[in-house]
């Protein structure tokens, strides 16, 4: 890109080879440009990246500060546009350029959320699937379907925007964040779409099953989302299924623990969406079947 319109921030923390491995395709010459937010890594990221990509922009944050590295990232760059990666992502090429161009041609889309596809074999990523299936439907003038989710590594989002409604939450630290994102970019009335032209690359290491730590950490997300944001009986209702889980699992255990040290920040900071954006992002979770290739 000779004259950049979008910059790629990608948040690590102790990842060196499989970060190096996805900054081999997204620092390209002639490519955007890369800010690196190494999220107090003990494993030499941050040295080892300036050696072999000195073009790559790296900030060393003292601690690890989750999701919200990447708001850092975010406030390092200048152009209007900011896509994220994972140490575990990359983008196809041009495909940064397709979602400048729908996001230039859409000024009232804040998110052009890319077709995932999975390095293994190409195949869709189950979330990419849901978005095909447009379960929302496609607002009037949108480039591509509506959607309320996304994994950050498949977003290009409108700088101004993200940081307009203050970005990732603290709160939630990582996991499901996204979530509370797509809630808070359509309560300030902007559009979010899925563009089956604009490619993500994923190749995640890890088993399929989250471990009971991610999946307590991603359960007591969903939960604070619930109390952020959304009508107060499905939080308690799903609080209490939580807690009657507890007695006999230790993940819900933890899950019911960290939501309860959080909740009273979680409801300083509610702000319950409007009624028709609630049961468009009910309708968004519910689980959709459909072929995995495409």
């Amino acid at each position: 890109m000779s004259s950049p319109r979008v910059s790629v921030v990608v948040a690590t923390r102790d990842r060196r080879a499989s970060l190096l491995s996805s900054l081999a395709r997204l620092d390209l010459p002639g490519g955007p440009p890369v800010v690196v937010v190494d999220n107090a890594s003990a494993d030499g990221t941050a040295g080892a990246v300036r050696a072999v990509h000195p073009r790559v922009v790296v900030l060393e944050l003292p601690a690890n500060a989750g999701a919200v590295a990447r708001t850092d990232g975010v406030l390092a760059t200048t152009t209007p546009y900011v896509a994220f990666a994972d140490d575990d992502s990359w983008w196809e090429p041009g495909a940064l350029e397709r979602a400048a161009d729908l996001l230039d041609e859409h000024p009232a889309v804040a998110v052009v959320v890319g077709r995932v596809r999975l390095a293994a074999d190409g195949a869709l990523d189950a979330v990419s699937v849901k978005h095909r299936a447009a379960v929302l439907g496609r607002s009037p003038g949108a480039p591509g379907p509506d959607v309320l989710s996304f994994p950050a590594f498949a977003a290009v989002l409108r700088r101004d925007a993200y940081l307009a409604v203050g970005g990732f939450s603290p709160l939630l630290f990582f996991g499901g964040e996204e979530h509370l994102l797509a809630l808070d970019l359509a309560a300030a009335g902007w559009q979010l779409v899925h563009a089956e032209d604009v490619d993500a690359w994923h190749d995640p290491a890890g088993p399929d099953r989250p471990s009971p730590a991610r999946w307590a950490q991603q359960t007591r997300n969903d939960l604070l989302v619930d109390w952020l944001r959304r009508p107060l009986p499905g939080a308690l209702a799903g609080t209490a299924r939580l807690a009657r889980r507890s007695l006999r699992d230790p993940a819900c255990r933890s899950a019911l623990a960290g939501l309860l040290r959080r909740l009273p920040a979680a409801l300083r900071d509610r702000r319950p969406v409007p009624a028709a954006l609630e049961q468009r992002f009910a309708t968004a979770q519910r689980p959709v079947s459909g072929p995995a290739a495409g």
